[in-house]
């Protein structure tokens, strides 16, 4: 069994269709913790660690071999409680990051919630370690895109994620754009053989990697 930390239950299905498409029959375990992100934008991510590491904890103790965490803000420290736990943990946008590390240097991460975009840096710092790549990144908070989301307006939110791609595909001088969170994600699609300029520039999401992944560490 696969154990998923959610921080908004949007998620649920988005992880459910992507377990059908490519791990089936894997069973899934979701916890969905709301308020861990929103005390995170508050206090940071260190500010919840213990109640991250009790909610990874419970999954274990639920039968979980592996815990996917999909909040890119409480990544770090979701990963860092599977120690105690005494299971694999994996933040949902570390294959993401790598991939993004090989697509070259210069890159753009965009995000819709402030407190995301640090540790998506930091993690794409770390992949790019490990890889022996040079990765240099610049942020993008694209306004007004996450209190749509919260308010139930997704396809607002999302339009003002696919402008923000489009203006920085538009600038030039990067080799890929990341989506931070896993809520972006359905930008990607309606990106596909888009017309504007600076469309050969991927645009990497990481719900269906970060899923596969994480299935591989069950054992699947």
């Amino acid at each position: 069994m696969l154990g998923l930390l959610h921080t908004s239950p949007v998620h649920v299905p988005v992880f459910d269709a992507l377990r059908d498409a490519d791990a089936p029959g894997l069973p899934l375990r979701h916890r969905v913790r709301p308020e861990l992100l929103a005390a995170a934008r508050e206090s940071g991510p260190g500010g919840v660690a213990e109640e991250v590491a009790e909610a990874v904890g419970a999954l274990a103790r639920d039968g979980a071999r592996a815990v996917l965490c999909t909040c890119s803000t409480l990544g770090d420290v979701a990963e860092a409680a599977g120690a105690a736990a005494g299971v694999p943990v994996l933040r949902v946008d570390r294959p993401m990051a790598a991939e993004a590390v090989a697509a070259g240097p210069r890159l753009a991460v965009l995000a819709t919630v402030e407190s995301t975009l640090a540790p998506t840096t930091e993690l794409i710092a770390d992949e790019a370690r490990r890889a022996g790549r040079p990765a240099e990144v610049r942020t993008v908070l694209v306004p007004d895109a996450w209190e749509r989301f919260q308010n139930g307006d997704r396809e607002g939110s999302l339009a003002a994620v696919v402008a923000a791609v489009r203006r920085e595909r538009a600038a030039g001088g990067i080799d890929a754009l990341v989506l931070a969170q896993a809520s972006m994600a359905p930008a990607v699609e309606r990106l596909v053989d888009d017309g504007h300029p600076g469309a050969g520039v991927p645009v990497l999401a990481s719900p269906r990697s970060g899923l596969r992944a994480a299935a591989a560490l069950t054992g699947r």
